[in-house]
């Protein structure tokens, strides 16, 4: 782990010439979290559709996504984050106005410095600007370092889903917090 104050990091909106910099630590963050779960045919498959460059590229210049990225003093990439509008969940369908907190990803040796709450404050901070009232997210039931971060923040449990990779259906925790 590396030691760095919250101060020493930078938060802005993600842009092309971060595409390749944030496939790389989407693969290699969920590898590292999802990857004893699933066979390595599964998860590259996964990785392929999810973090490739022209996947991560649609991410970033979708018009219903805002993606940022944390970076260090030297200006490297150690953390990114999506809010995704026009998603739901059926446990969720009842709230006004809602946004999906997308893919809070911080490399491993950034974890504990406050990397991932920053991220969630600035998605928080941009739905309350877009009008937002309620913002959810899904986090895999077993991980549970992910899941007390989420309720310190605010976030509870409010139903779940399945996640599919190749043929392994994961669970995912539905979790929501009033803005």
């Amino acid at each position: 782990m590396v030691a760095v104050s919250p101060s020493s990091i930078s938060i802005r909106s993600a842009g092309h010439e971060d595409v390749a910099a944030v496939a790389e630590l989407g693969a290699h963050v969920f590898s590292t979290t999802f990857g004893h779960s699933v066979t390595t045919e599964q998860l590259q498959a996964y990785l392929t559709e999810s973090y490739s460059i022209p996947a991560t590229t649609k991410d970033v210049t979708d018009p219903m996504k805002d993606m940022i990225v944390a970076t260090s003093q030297d200006g490297a990439i150690v953390g990114f984050a999506l809010l995704t509008r026009g998603t739901s969940e059926p446990c969720i369908a009842q709230l006004e106005s809602t946004v999906e907190l997308q893919r809070i990803y911080v490399h491993p040796t950034y974890h504990g410095n406050g990397v991932g709450k920053i991220l969630i404050k600035k998605l928080e901070d941009m739905a309350r600007e877009q009008g937002f009232k309620h913002i959810w997210l899904g986090v895999w039931e077993e991980n549970y370092k992910a899941q007390k971060v989420y309720e310190k923040q605010g976030y509870r449990v409010v139903g779940d889903h399945d996640f599919t990779i190749g043929d392994v259906v994961q669970t995912d925790q539905i979790m929501v917090k009033e803005l």
